[in-house]
């Protein structure tokens, strides 16, 4: 295969892309209202859910279970079990999304708060702060580096999967992979691919990013 031929699925991608404008920024749109929405569902769940866990070491072995065996179930098997409960459009995907995005979000605040050295909690214990205040001023922080792990994980989960949510009819860029997979078009299938590929790349060294410069002023 030489340049050429990679080139030009690129190049007629760009030009179908610009013949639509509209279409493919209503579906980047989609896309990202969709995981974004997602994502913060999961982090309202995930981070109470993972601060009751790490000191409730019953409920947390609960928890951590359900959300390992959550984190093998294939996302579009999650949306076809919604289907029949919630029906087709952006209510099922978000609800299979939300699901695909808590695990990560749970396990990573179990991990980084169950991670923090007694003798820390015991001094700031010993000087008077209150459980609040122990959790907000030094908990927390401390857990950071790990957290951002999680929702580092969970954004890249998240956008890449969002893609199967054209399958129920929430659209976004998967719709463009859809449509090219069924009309044989792999221009059109880039339209929605390269997009997607770009946004998580964009998630992953954001969320990397962060996560260096937490884990820096943590140390």
């Amino acid at each position: 295969m030489s340049f050429g031929d990679v080139l030009e699925p690129l190049a007629a991608a760009l030009r179908f892309a610009g013949g639509r404008p509209g279409d493919v920024l209503a579906a980047l749109g989609r896309h990202l209202t969709l995981a974004g929405a997602a994502l913060a569902i999961a982090l309202l769940l995930g981070v109470p859910l993972g601060l009751l866990a790490a000191r409730r070491y019953a409920l947390a072995e609960r928890l951590v279970a359900l959300a390992a065996a959550l984190r093998v179930v294939p996302s579009l098997a999650i949306l076809f079990v919604a289907v029949p409960f919630l029906g087709i459009g952006f209510g099922p995907a978000l609800l299979a999304l939300t699901v695909l995005a808590a695990p990560p979000v749970l396990l990573a605040t179990v991990a980084g708060l169950r991670g923090i050295d007694a003798q820390v909690i015991g001094a700031a214990q010993g000087m008077g702060m209150s459980p609040m205040q122990v959790l907000r001023r030094v908990e927390l922080p401390l857990a950071a580096p790990v957290l951002a792990s999680g929702v580092r994980t969970a954004s890249v989960e998240v956008i890449a999967s969002a893609t199967l949510a054209a399958f129920i009819g929430a659209g976004g860029l998967g719709d463009f992979i859809t449509l090219g997979f069924q009309m044989n078009r792999p221009e059109i299938m880039l339209v929605g691919a390269v997009p997607v590929a770009g946004l998580a790349i964009l998630s992953e060294s954001s969320f990397g990013l962060l996560d260096r410069r937490l884990a820096r002023w943590r140390a």
